[in-house]
């Protein structure tokens, strides 16, 4: 049995030596490259609604970047790719338009081949939909198709070995493209140059980064976030830029399970075991560098990823870090289903209670679990009375460790 757990784990960890990342890619990002981001945004109109005089203004003065199909036209704002690159990208989403294969505020990803130095790499892609008018209510609408591409498809689409777990950054992205909708109002963008390029050219760094920029900021110190994550312990930062701050809100947020808790009720379970306990709140001081941080808490399943989350970081591969984090929770959640499973086992037998006690000591998470069981089964005796005896078996092994 612990063999096989022991295994498991070490693939959840090991994710930067499986086929989600090809050798190629990681030796580019052992150099420490930096890696090359780009924008596009376009006007897109479709061919039934009624043009206004500022659109029908910026069509005839971009002929040359426009592309027509019989229904809707396409023509480019402003792109940070190559000239040479941006003639094919805007082909590839006419291509994905004509299809229906872009809906309005929701975004996608995929690969696409361009004439850039990284020839492929992942594109995101989002038509938003300026709001119809009340005359034409049926008419195609009106809006603008916004692109984001960096890295490759497995980099911005992660999708972990479980389904339940399905995070990517096509979320945040979907997120931060709606940040963009006020100021996309403006008549013929006059903004574009104050407001909406400075915000577009911000997309990887404010997107993709802020997991790097956390990871950078408290080295092997992580696994104090990783706990306050998983425990729903609150995390104060002070003395610290407003950026930082909001890096490690964002950090425990992806951490946390509590993202999950319509797809999963055992993550349910740990949002409510935090009103269980009495906790003080993780405080990381940016006075000092490196950071202070108090009040903290860690377990050996927090510490054994320590060392995956420098290692991408060394190679400043953000993509790599977001996948260790997906993993790491997909280890929290089937730890905590195995948990729940011995748990009742244990209600008809004496051997299944030692397999709870084994698999406690081995996990290393046991505070964590046991948390989230007392919560789940709050309401069944048997059931507590049998996690109380494994709090009790926790507390003698830790005072026996210490």
């Amino acid at each position: 049995m612990f063999t096989s757990q022991t295994s498991s784990f070490q693939d959840s960890i090991d994710v930067e030596e499986r086929d989600d990342f090809d050798s190629e890619e990681i030796a580019g990002y052992n150099q420490k490259s930096q890696l090359n981001c780009y924008y596009t945004i376009y006007l897109y109109q479709g061919t039934r609604s009624e043009a206004s005089g500022e659109n029908v203004a910026w069509n005839q003065r971009r002929a040359d970047s426009t592309t027509s199909h019989e229904d809707f036209s396409l023509t480019l704002i402003d792109s940070s790719l190559p000239s040479e690159a941006e003639p094919e990208l805007r082909t590839y989403i006419s291509r994905r338009l004509s299809k229906g294969a872009l809906l309005g505020g929701m975004g996608n990803i995929a690969t696409v081949e361009l004439s850039i130095p990284e020839e492929s790499v992942g594109c995101y892609c989002c038509l938003l939909e300026q709001e119809r008018s009340p005359e034409q209510p049926d008419a195609d609408g009106n809006g603008y198709v916004i692109c984001f591409m960096g890295g490759s498809e497995k980099g911005l689409n992660l999708y972990p070995l479980h389904c339940d777990v399905r995070r990517s950054y096509k979320i945040e992205l979907d997120k931060y493209v709606q940040g963009l909708h006020c100021s996309l109002q403006t008549p013929e963008l006059q903004n574009l140059e104050t407001e909406v390029r400075p915000y577009l050219s911000r997309w990887f760094d404010e997107s993709v980064m802020h997991i790097y920029r956390v990871v950078q900021l408290v080295q092997s110190n992580i696994s104090f976030l990783l706990h306050a994550a998983l425990s729903q312990t609150h995390v104060e930062v002070i003395n610290s830029e407003e950026r930082t701050k909001a890096d490690v809100s964002r950090f425990i947020k992806a951490a946390s399970l509590q993202g999950l808790s319509q797809q999963d009720p055992t993550a349910a379970s740990l949002c409510k075991a935090i009103s269980e306990d009495t906790q003080s709140n993780l405080v990381i001081d940016c006075s000092v560098s490196p950071p202070m941080l108090t009040h903290t808490v860690s377990n050996r399943f927090c510490d054994d990823w320590i060392q995956a989350f420098l290692n991408a970081a060394e190679r400043c591969n953000p993509f790599l870090l977001r996948q260790i984090l997906e993993n790491f929770k997909l280890k929290a959640i089937q730890d905590m289903n195995s948990l729940k499973r011995f748990v009742r086992q244990a209600e008809m037998s004496h051997y299944a209670l030692f397999r709870c006690c084994q698999f406690l000591q081995g996990c290393g998470n046991g505070d964590v679990l046991l948390q989230n069981a007392r919560a789940e089964h709050s309401d069944l005796p048997e059931a507590c009375s049998i996690i109380a005896v494994l709090e009790e078996f926790i507390k003698e092994q830790s005072q026996a460790q210490a």
